[in-house]
């Protein structure tokens, strides 16, 4: 998006605001006074606009977008849900849908190509003007969730030998166009990328320098094939308002800004917390996607769990014998099951945001499993003492063999559960695999299976039962 700033006269908190509109627009749009709901959008910003309009009822959302002015509907359309974009691109008049994507900046279009069908999307292209179809075709070259994909090529660059006066000038000419003016880039003959500078840096030099003088050499950048993770990282790390993005050759095709960052990091981090909870992400809005389309996605995960849990049925079909004998022993199994689970899910959790965050990146694997594992065996020590105690006394009464079968058990899985939700992330890892697939109900059954199996070894030895 480009950077246009909108005066607003209303200082109260924004999330009061949005509502605030949103509520006053959709009464005046059920009276059908246009033109005051019209008055009442003039002095809010753009991002509170998009979300106002996502708040009406359906039939309303494209009568409140055509009272904005062009400029203001491309600026709105930018900030609005993918689902509700398309939403409006079928509802819209052909003209009025191209009037909006040629406008729109390469990166939010190619965005919005990627959740558009196919025959929208060739039939939209087309009628492009040419400009701003090289800049698409550009974007969609490049695999999905990499620096190429969600790159913008709208950027300053400038030449060594420029002046800071002349630069000055071709900045003023640019500026309206461009994604940001704030982070500059020096280029040679054959576009290369060979220094970056600030604003800052140009309005605080002479007049008469030359950009060569005053430029940093010392570049931080990222290839076309870097994935946004990776993209977002270096932001993050750099404290960048925007980042070059360089070919094989070195040479200078787009910027990523910090605004696309924080997109990058709201879709990563909900595809996480999908995957750790078994829901398959498809990138869209999960509550307005059709109920079937929500029982698809969080089918698959729940099969799998069903048939996994059927082995602890069939273990413990095989221990009829010892729960005849000593049937107590059946009323721990969901204080086992349920303890290794959870910490299990923990240890995975924040092993994966470890990775995400690269918290962990000056750690070996052995390192962080064998720090998990002690972390568990502590636990595991805690928990297992609490567990014989308040066994004996509330529930066997007495009977300290059964409660000291629960206790030790109890310390083996927690150790087990850390060991496997630490170590199988970065098992996937290694194969290639997003280790947040490795999910919190995966290894909570995975856990379940095998501290039953201990659990009846342990007590059949502590009892004395073959």
């Amino acid at each position: 998006m480009t950077e246009t700033e909108k005066p607003t006269l209303n200082v109260m908190p924004r999330k009061e605001l949005r509502e605030l509109v949103r509520s006053q627009l959709q009464v005046l749009l059920e009276r059908g006074d246009l033109p005051a709901a019209k008055a009442i959008l003039v002095p809010v910003q753009p991002p509170d606009i998009a979300e106002a309009i996502e708040g009406l009822p359906e039939t309303m959302k494209v009568i409140a977008f055509r009272l904005l002015s062009k400029d203001e509907a491309i600026a709105v359309y930018e900030q609005l849900d993918s689902t509700v974009q398309q939403s409006l691109c079928e509802k819209f008049k052909r003209q009025e849908v191209l009037d909006i994507v040629d406008k729109m900046s390469p990166d939010d279009r190619a965005r919005l190509f990627d959740e558009l069908p196919a025959t929208v999307v060739r039939r939209l292209v087309t009628q492009l003007s040419i400009a701003e179809r090289q800049a698409t075709a550009l974007l969609l070259g490049y695999e999905a969730d990499t620096a190429g994909r969600i790159m913008t090529p709208e950027y300053i660059s400038l030449k060594e030998h420029y002046t800071v006066s002349k630069s000055l000038e071709r900045i003023r000419s640019l500026a309206r166009i461009t994604e940001t003016i704030y982070s500059l880039y020096v280029t040679d003959a054959d576009r290369k990328l060979t220094g970056i500078l600030s604003l800052r840096d140009l309005v605080t030099a002479q007049l008469d320098q030359t950009v060569g003088e005053i430029m940093n050499r010392d570049l931080v950048c990222v290839q076309t094939g870097t994935d946004q993770e990776e993209v977002a990282r270096i932001i993050q790390r750099y404290d960048f308002l925007a980042v070059p993005v360089v070919d094989s050759e070195q040479r200078l095709v787009g910027i990523i800004t910090v605004d696309d960052v924080l997109d990058i990091l709201q879709q990563e981090t909900t595809e996480d917390i999908y995957a750790l909870s078994g829901v398959q992400s498809q990138g869209d809005n999960y509550f307005q996607a059709n109920l079937l389309t929500i029982a698809r996605r969080r089918v698959v995960w729940l099969l799998v769990l069903l048939l996994t849990n059927s082995v602890t049925g069939a273990i413990l079909k095989t221990q009829q014998d010892l729960l005849q004998q000593v049937v107590a022993l059946s009323f721990f199994i969901p204080l086992l099951t349920g303890t290794g689970g959870n910490v299990g899910a923990q240890s995975s959790t924040v092993v994966i945001r470890g990775m995400n965050t690269d918290e962990i990146r000056g750690m070996k694997p052995m390192q962080v499993i064998g720090r998990e594992a002690s972390a568990g065996a502590l636990l595991g020590l805690i928990l297992g003492v609490l567990a014989t105690i308040w066994a004996n006394l509330f529930i066997v009464q007495g009977d300290w063999a059964v409660a000291l079968a629960v206790g030790i058990s109890l310390f083996a899985i927690s150790i087990l559960a850390s060991v496997s939700g630490s170590a199988l992330p970065f098992l996937f890892r290694t194969l290639g695999l997003d280790p947040a697939l490795m999910s919190a109900p995966f290894i909570t059954t995975a856990v379940d299976v095998v501290g039953v199996l201990i659990y009846f070894n342990l007590a059949r030895l502590i009892l004395g039962i073959n």
